[in-house]
């Protein structure tokens, strides 16, 4: 069977970006840092530097070099959280030289964009009752750092 791995291109300090990422994911890990010993068309010997890497249960591979792109939108790496104090704990670190943004997303400082989302969202938003999931849908579209208090007195209509 197959293995699926997400792999992530940045532009420059790939270190830096694994470093931070590991240090805010619980069981996180730099698996094996490398630099590419041939020519490749992104650049030659020992300039491209490779990395495998896992976020909680999700494996990774890393390149860094020169690209003419860069991350948007298109993919995102999704936090679920448990709780408040971990999605204040997430977005402080995860924005931290980035760029805060609508809805629980942020882009942090490498580029790479992110989805601080607190569990307790998707049961609210599959409440069987459609009145209380579009109240805490409306508040949600409101909110930058998703807020689980604002969601909750939304659902109850308060």
């Amino acid at each position: 069977m197959a293995t699926v791995i997400q792999h992530l291109w940045f532009r420059q300090d790939m270190a830096g970006a694994l470093e931070t990422y590991v240090r805010l994911i619980p069981g996180s890990a730099v698996e094996w840092t490398s630099a590419l010993p041939a020519d490749s068309p992104s650049g030659p010997a020992g300039s491209v530097k490779i990395a495998a890497f896992r976020l909680g249960d999700q494996r990774y591979r890393a390149i860094e070099t020169e690209a003419p792109w860069s991350f948007n939108h298109t993919f995102s790496v999704m936090m679920e959280c448990e709780d408040q104090a971990e999605v204040d704990r997430l977005w402080d670190g995860l924005s931290d030289g980035g760029e805060i943004q609508q809805c629980g997303w942020l882009r942090d400082r490498w580029g790479l964009y992110w989805q601080i989302t607190p569990r307790r969202l998707t049961e609210l938003m599959g409440d069987p009752d459609p009145a209380v999931a579009k109240r805490v849908a409306e508040a949600m579209l409101t909110m930058v750092k998703l807020d689980i208090a604002g969601l909750e007195a939304a659902a109850s209509g308060s």
